[in-house]
């Protein structure tokens, strides 16, 4: 089997926004003085998983499991240090399909061993953020997740999950130190060729937009409607570029802002903090990607992300974003580099 860098490349609801996300949450570290566990419940006791830590466990359970939010039962209690948030833990786990019963991936295997996860639900599946926080190094965890707190509404192919499953881990907790200074934030673009601001042709902005002004710079500002936020996501353009199209996994150059639909308060954006930056498409968090892929340089577009396109229930507190809020972005598109080159 490939090594599999642990569900950081195949989990479209767990990317960290390479610049806005990243900035929203300018450190993965938090004060774990009052450490909350994610709660266990009827279907996570309801799993068995035998044999020693470190080793392929032995699971059973009966299928189909389902589960509307993340359990978690700690069959083994560990005597090490505390996993907290922000910390970096290292862990063995095995991956199952609560719907199938099937076995799906396991880091036991030779080829692949233990990997590191960042506990932070911006960079990893909140599933596995949610099962380890708060345990011990030496603890066996059994985590039943809702498909909200693994691959969505997307599922995940690859490893065998469609969109409705509910997905078994059993995790092993084999050390714990602190992350090391986050090195995503992005770089200002200081080439003097940059435009700094999107150059096309105005268009006009769908009803029950947010609507958009904008300063002599280009600086926006956000005006929240006061209708409701909606439920699905909702993008337009609001200048129409007629550079090259933006594709799946580009690197793009932007300038940015974020606005809290709840709050209407601006809690990032790259208009203060030095100009454009660049960042991958599929790094970022899912709504912020799906505005910018098929885009052309140039543009300016604006996208309304509901939370399950965005942070998830748990939204990002350090930003000031709630579980329910709806999040707009605001984004001139400068610049983009195919992923193949």
């Amino acid at each position: 089997m490939r090594k599999f860098t642990l569900i950081a490349a195949a989990a479209a609801v767990a990317l960290t926004l390479a610049g806005c996300a990243s900035s929203a949450a300018p450190t993965a570290t938090s004060s774990a003085a009052a450490c909350t566990p994610t709660a266990a419940g009827t279907t996570s006791d309801a799993v068995t998983a035998t044999g020693d830590l470190d080793t392929l466990p032995t699971t059973t359970f009966t299928a189909p499991l389902t589960a509307t939010a993340t359990e978690r039962t700690v069959t083994t209690v560990g005597t090490g240090a505390e996993v907290t948030e922000g910390s970096l833990a290292t862990i063995d786990f095995t991956l199952y399909n609560g719907t199938s019963g099937k076995q799906l991936f396991t880091t036991t295997d030779a080829e692949i061993g233990s990997q590191k996860v960042t506990v932070d639900q911006t960079q990893f599946l909140p599933g596995i953020v949610k099962a380890v926080q708060c345990s011990t190094v030496g603890s066996r965890i059994v985590a039943v997740v809702p498909p909200a707190d693994a691959w969505s509404t997307n599922g995940n192919s690859t490893l065998g999950v469609a969109a409705t499953d509910t997905v078994v881990f059993v995790i092993d907790v084999k050390d714990v130190t602190e992350a090391p200074a986050a090195t995503t934030a992005p770089t200002p673009t200081t080439d003097p060729n940059m435009p700094t601001r999107a150059t096309g042709a105005d268009q006009p902005a769908p009803a029950g937009f947010p609507t958009v002004t904008l300063a002599d710079d280009g600086t926006p500002t956000v005006t929240i409607p006061s209708t409701p936020a909606p439920t699905t996501l909702q993008m337009a353009t609001l200048k129409l570029g007629t550079g090259a199209v933006v594709g799946d996994g580009d690197t793009v150059t932007v300038q940015y802002q974020g606005v809290n639909w709840t709050t209407g308060a601006v809690f990032d954006e790259s208009w203060t903090k030095g100009g454009p930056t660049s960042f991958a498409t599929n790094k970022v968090i899912k709504g912020f990607g799906a505005a910018l892929v098929g885009a052309t340089v140039g543009s300016q577009v604006i996208v309304v992300i509901p939370p399950d396109q965005g942070y998830g229930a748990t939204g990002q507190a350090s930003a000031g974003i709630g579980g329910t809020d709806d999040l707009v972005f605001v984004v001139d598109i400068l610049a983009t580099a195919s992923a193949a080159k």
